[in-house]
């Protein structure tokens, strides 16, 4: 199972800069890389919501839910 982070997507849609989302959600730069990587284990629903918010979006559209295909490494 993968969970996919469409952040880059939705911040060049919305022209926004990550410098401009990490303000307005409260964390560092770096902080908001991992998340937008996606190498993190999970997310606050506070810092899901202020992404939400700052983005005008819903939760599905950040993540995408990608089930395995047969045939492929599982950790």
């Amino acid at each position: 199972m993968t969970i996919l982070v469409r952040l880059d997507v939705l911040l060049a849609e919305r022209k926004m800069k990550s410098r401009e989302l990490a303000q307005y959600i409260g964390i560092t730069e770096p902080n908001l890389s991992l998340l937008k990587s996606g190498k993190v284990k999970g997310i606050r629903f506070d810092t899901l919501e202020k992404i939400c918010e700052a983005l005008k979006c819903q939760p599905g559209d950040l993540l995408e839910y990608r089930a395995d295909t047969p045939g492929e490494d599982q950790a």
